[in-house]
């Protein structure tokens, strides 16, 4: 390519960038509140809801936030994202699950465990010092019915306006997407585990 095409390239480059430029500018400008609490919902068969919830975290933590973590159905084990958050910020954690319920295998004990999971997590939203809950596989909780699905988006509703909520796990109801703000799908493409590779510190916990 000799040099007036080169020159050409660029100023084509320059002209759809500036173009781009001005829709981007125009689309912020379009945009007028300037906070708002968010109800946010990582969902889907895929890897990294929960590790997304707690990236967004450690994010909240950097602007001074107070977190709170609410862990539904996971078992009393610590994890990796748990141990770091708590040491880089001021994180109330409770993790008040006895494991997956096909784990379990009781249903009336999976309830009792939502139940005192669902009322801590009732506990964070209604804290003022709280800027970020994460519900850490509620969806699992709201699937299998072991919650009222109406009691809970009536607690979100009626959240203080500056709040941010996260929900993860698989199958989210179609009532919570929604009414959530920002709904993100993760979907499975690829997962080493079917490849035989198990859990791996550092990687799932």
């Amino acid at each position: 390519m000799n040099k007036g095409d080169l020159e050409e390239e660029a100023r084509r480059h320059r002209a759809k960038m500036e173009k781009r430029k001005a829709l981007q500018d125009a689309e912020v400008a379009d945009k007028t509140i300037a906070q708002k609490g968010l109800l946010i919902v990582h969902t889907g068969a895929g890897k990294g809801k929960s590790t997304a919830a707690f990236g967004l975290a450690l994010r909240a933590i950097a602007q001074g936030w107070k977190i709170g973590v609410v862990q539904f159905g996971k078992g009393a084990w610590r994890s990796g994202e748990r141990d770091i958050l708590e040491k880089l910020g001021e994180v109330s954690w409770h993790t008040l699950g006895e494991g997956f319920t096909w784990e379990t295998q009781d249903r009336s004990r999976d309830i009792q465990a939502a139940e005192k999971a669902w009322a801590q997590a009732v506990a964070l939203i209604n804290s003022p010092e709280i800027g970020l809950v994460i519900l850490d596989e509620l969806n699992i909780s709201l699937r299998y019915d072991h919650l009222p699905l109406e009691q809970v988006l009536a607690t979100f509703a009626g959240r203080r306006p500056d709040l941010h909520i996260v929900v993860t796990g698989r199958n989210a109801k179609a009532e919570l997407i929604e009414a959530a703000d920002l709904v993100t799908e993760m979907t499975a493409v690829k997962h080493h585990f079917a490849a035989g590779v198990k859990a791996q510190p550092g990687i799932e916990f």
